[in-house]
């Protein structure tokens, strides 16, 4: 499986994929794939989402989600 499809099958399942989600499958450059994806003709949205990092300070994160496949 390759990485994007990694992703998109995350986003499947679980509706959005941040940076730490796709860290935890070894994917350290989430933003190119899902630039990659775009370019395949997948529509996909994103959100600055605020998080507390273990500091316990707010971070903002980008959070991707599958809004149509291509043909959908």
């Amino acid at each position: 499986m390759t990485q994007c499809e990694a992703v998109l099958e995350f986003m499947r399942v679980f509706g959005e994929i941040t940076q730490k989600d796709a860290y935890g499958m070894d994917i350290y450059r989430l933003a190119s794939r899902i630039s990659d994806l775009k370019r395949m003709g997948y529509n996909i949205q994103s959100d600055t989402v605020t998080v507390k990092n273990r500091y316990g300070d707010n971070c903002h994160i980008k959070q991707y989600r599958l809004e149509a496949a291509p043909g959908a």
